[in-house]
């Protein structure tokens, strides 16, 4: 006979909910090592134009983001390459003129650490992409980015994965000759979260009760955006056991619209560039199976129809969205971790701390 589950007390999520809150000066504090962003920027240069992203989790999903990221900066092609292909099949690839970048919050991940380790023996370039520069991942790489996040004791991550984020458009931009216009636009992201969060907080604290009974859905987004689809999706497993599905907008049509009732709401993530048509057709069909949908994004109120609206600022460089568009997802999962009556600072089964050293 399986135990009930312990109550959380009134702190439960303390911890997650200030991680969430301290977003805008992590993202401040990256800034701080622009110089070092600069000197791999140029290191990479020389190392290729093909970049090979391998992490898991929050930071397999950063990479979803930094695949964008290159691709519009630096006009470079970015994937997310197959750890599994390599460290486990022992399969052997020409990655010599490959830059590697390896992401891992703690830098601790052993199949990452030894990914890279690979990918250097084989001749890439390789970066290390961490909260702790210390990390065994630190010392396997050439280089070293530090997300300079700060200790991250919540076990669902947030702020080193805005972090992640910013990194990733950072160097994307310095080796495209554009690094000022983006930390100039990661400044600006971090300004204008500060100003946002109060607002987002009371709007997901609302939410959060007429979601206690839902168990699954969707999270939906397209471009850059999609890597914001996955993280709330993960932080919506994590923290409230709700099985969330994250999916292009484009995906929802071609099988999983066939599931949708009036009890499997779409979360619907939109931004004001050239993705947005597709979630605008998107949530229009979602409309017609009577699911309720939630829009957030910079242009949430450009979707037709929406149940709920989360909007965030626009920054001045589009393509950092994402640093503002997941805040309502995190946001929500805590408020609705609570509304369930679980602890989002102890999802069961998992932990995790990630160190600054």
């Amino acid at each position: 006979m399986s135990l009930p589950e312990p109550v959380p007390s009134e702190h439960a999520g303390a911890r997650f909910l200030a991680e969430i809150r301290e977003q805008p000066a992590a993202l401040r504090r990256l800034l701080e090592h622009e110089g070092e962003f600069a000197r791999v920027a140029a290191a990479a240069r020389d190392g290729g134009s093909l970049v090979r992203f391998v992490g898991h989790g929050s930071s397999d999903n950063a990479a979803t983001y930094g695949v964008y990221a290159f691709g519009l900066l630096a006009g470079w092609t970015a994937l997310r390459d197959s750890i599994t292909l390599t460290v486990y099949y022992g399969a052997t690839f020409d990655v010599s003129r490959s830059i590697v970048l390896g992401l891992s919050q703690s830098g601790r991940t052993p199949d990452v650490v030894a990914y890279l380790e690979r990918a250097r023996a084989g001749g890439a370039f390789t970066v290390a992409v961490t909260n702790d520069p210390a990390s065994e991942m630190a010392r396997a790489a050439e280089a070293i980015l530090p997300l300079a996040a700060g200790d991250e004791l919540a076990v669902a991550a947030t702020k080193t994965y805005v972090n992640q984020l910013a990194a990733l458009a950072l160097l994307a931009g310095h080796i495209a000759g554009q690094g000022s216009r983006v930390s100039d636009g990661i400044r600006e992201a971090a300004d204008r979260l500060d100003e946002a969060l109060p607002s987002l907080e009371a709007e997901t604290q609302a939410l959060a009760i007429p979601f206690s009974y839902v168990g699954r859905m969707f999270v939906i987004g397209r471009g850059p955006e999609f890597a914001t689809a996955r993280e709330i999706a993960l932080k919506l497993l994590e923290t409230c056991r709700t099985a969330a599905a994250p999916l292009t907008a484009t995906d929802l049509a071609h099988g999983p619209m066939a599931v949708l009732d009036p009890l499997f709401p779409v979360w619907s993530i939109a931004s004001r560039d050239v993705s947005l048509s597709a979630v605008q057709d998107a949530a229009a069909r979602v409309k017609q199976f009577g699911s309720t949908v939630v829009a957030s994004g910079t242009a949430a109120r450009e979707i037709a129809g929406a149940d709920y609206y989360l909007p965030v600022p626009e920054p001045k460089l589009a393509l950092l969205s994402p640093l503002l568009s997941v805040v309502p997802g995190q946001l929500f999962a805590a408020a609705l971790a609570r509304a369930k009556g679980f602890d989002p600072d102890a999802p069961r089964g998992l932990t995790k701390v990630t160190l600054a050293r």
